[in-house]
């Protein structure tokens, strides 16, 4: 019996160990916000953007909980909050009542002023942050991470200054730039993210605007090619510029969007055109999309709440924006989330929570 059971003890273990060689990624639905967790083979987390606040950051932290307890995580490592919006930082303080967050990673000040926000930031966060570590980034800074190769490659309105390992070229798509009108919200100073892991490379640009995209990508391609791209500001025309989309060249992209936020026509007509793109998986479906648009359903995570009586052929016109606009759908139910298993020889597999359809991207 003893020895049957040492023989279980290390099967398990080395199941475990066999099981954990992968970078997992769980791309999860906060209901049009953002949150994205990271775990490495040795167990080590990072988790980008908290999702919503208010009446949802309960709903929100315990969507991003059932991700790191289907990680089996203890704590989560490192926190980076790309900018102090409430649909990325509102769930933040209920996270942190439930689990460890031993570093805190920002931008720095609010350059957007919000009463919400700056009263975070002026009480809850230093109360939070005072019990770890808090580190402000800017574009160039690593973050330790074992076994990821984690750059910053935009911080606070700046970008990087040269070139990631490889990358460099010119970028042909900055010919037929044009800009849009200077973006003096929070989103254009989100904290963008470059992750290495052998060689599997992922960019997660949180909300990132159209001319700080062309900062970042112009003249020179600044960023390489990459295997897996988080698509920028829940797939909003303001973002997803094709300098940006064009020239990164993903495999496989995610959209991490709400049932009427983002999957807007003229991004989807950009990331649909990506040279090298073999699919777009979507967290909801978009009826800002309708079928013109959207992906077929076997890559969408979350449907709709709403039964209609056919899917509409034409895009769904954005609600006016402000408090007398149409509240989105509640989705209250089960939340599916969209999860990554990448290898350091860049195969990586994406699985859709909610169906268990899978697609493994194997290594070029």
């Amino acid at each position: 019996m003893r020895a049957s059971g040492v023989f279980l003890l290390v099967l398990a273990l080395t199941g475990f160990q066999a099981g954990s060689k992968t970078l997992d990624i769980y791309v999860i639905d906060v209901e049009g916000g953002n949150a994205t967790l990271f775990v490495t083979p040795s167990r080590e987390s990072l988790l980008i953007d908290t999702g919503n606040g208010g009446a949802a950051a309960a709903r929100d932290a315990g969507r991003i909980l059932a991700a790191v307890n289907d990680a089996g995580l203890k704590q989560i490592d490192h926190l980076i909050t790309t900018h102090w919006h409430g649909d990325h930082f509102g769930g933040m303080a209920e996270l942190a009542s439930k689990i460890t967050i031993k570093e805190y990673i920002d931008h720095g000040p609010n350059i957007q002023p919000a009463q919400a926000a700056d009263d975070f930031l002026k009480t809850t966060y230093p109360q939070l942050h005072g019990k770890s570590k808090h580190t402000i980034v800017k574009p160039g800074d690593k973050i330790a991470i074992a076994g990821l190769d984690w750059r910053i490659v935009a911080s606070a309105g700046e970008r990087l200054s040269g070139s990631l390992p490889g990358a460099g070229k010119s970028n042909p798509y900055c010919a037929a730039f044009k800009p849009q009108d200077v973006d003096k919200s929070e989103n254009a100073q989100s904290v963008g993210s470059h992750v290495t892991f052998g060689k599997f490379r992922t960019l997660h640009l949180g909300d990132l605007t159209w001319n700080k995209e062309f900062d970042l990508m112009c003249p020179q391609n600044r960023l390489g090619t990459v295997d897996l791209w988080i698509v920028s500001h829940h797939g909003q025309p303001v973002s997803n510029s094709p300098v940006l989309a064009h020239a990164i060249q993903p495999r496989a992209a995610i959209l991490n969007n709400g049932t009427r936020k983002g999957g807007q026509p003229d991004a989807m007509k950009v990331i649909y055109s990506i040279p090298g793109l073999e699919d777009l998986w979507q967290i909801h479906f978009s009826q800002l999309s309708g079928q013109e648009y959207t992906v077929p359903g076997v890559f969408i995570a979350n449907t709709v709440d709403e039964t209609l009586n056919a899917l509409p052929i034409a895009p769904l016109q954005p609600p006016p924006p402000g408090p007398g606009g149409a509240p989105a759908p509640v989705h209250n139910g089960t939340a599916y989330w969209i999860k990554v298993s990448a290898q350091q020889d860049g195969t990586f597999t994406v699985t859709n929570a909610r169906n268990n359809f899978s697609k493994t991207y194997r290594a070029e």
